[in-house]
């Protein structure tokens, strides 16, 4: 067996037994990374690609969930495919998953409430993403659907689609959403105009717009805790 091999070293050294003897969390962020790698090269281990890897993305776990499989085969990390470059990002997106799972509220009360769950769901995003959460009458969410995707500079949100989907969900209240990919979180005139357009027209169906939340890596900002709604 080649020296570089993860299989030839000491057990207690192996990633994947140090996890089952010590726990999870006795493992750094590059061993967790060579277990998903797996296997190496017949120069290096999958631990000296994973260590690679974060060099290359400044040890930045948040830098390398951001990106995609084509970004890291591009970092020309050698023994790093697009095999072992769907695993990382795969595993990285249930990471992401995960923590928006936990930041879920059942019942809407506060923007906080709302905030953190869509912070957790679309801070990472590279594209500005414009998504409805979708509330029944006890303020429980019914449904979130990300309505459209744009670039960098912008997205359109069309009111007469979000209005059919609301009906669709049989909702009483919506909350808007759209994430700022700079950090900033401030919100443009576009924003402004596009929110009092929704609010008036869902109006009409007497569905009430509750808020309309900007998130980013930074935090959020909240149309009604600022009183702009």
């Amino acid at each position: 067996m080649h020296k570089f091999s993860i299989k030839a070293w000491a057990k207690d050294d192996q990633p994947g037994n140090k996890l089952l003897q010590k726990g999870v969390n006795s493992l750094s962020n590059s061993e967790l990374l060579a277990i998903l790698i797996n296997t190496g090269t017949t120069d290096h281990s999958a631990l000296d690609i994973a260590k690679q890897l974060l060099l290359h993305t400044d040890n930045d776990l948040q830098k390398l969930g951001n990106m995609s499989v084509q970004e890291l085969v591009l970092k020309k990390v050698k023994g790093l495919g697009e095999s072992k470059a769907i695993r990382i990002v795969a595993a990285l997106e249930l990471g992401i998953r995960r923590n928006a799972g936990n930041k879920k509220k059942e019942i809407i009360t506060q923007s906080a409430d709302i905030a953190n769950y869509l912070r957790a769901t679309l801070e990472f995003r590279k594209q500005e993403v414009f998504a409805v959460v979708f509330l029944n009458r006890a303020n429980k969410i019914s449904h979130l659907e990300v309505i459209s995707e744009g670039g960098l500079t912008g997205t359109i949100a069309d009111p007469r689609i979000i209005l059919k989907k609301a009906l669709e969900h049989s909702a009483t209240a919506l909350i808007l959403c759209h994430n700022h990919p700079s950090g900033n979180t401030r919100p443009s005139k576009a924003d402004e105009l596009i929110t009092q357009k929704i609010k008036q027209a869902a109006a009409l169906l007497d569905i009430q717009l509750m808020d309309h939340v900007i998130v980013s890596n930074e935090g959020y900002f909240s149309f009604a805790d600022e009183g702009l709604l």
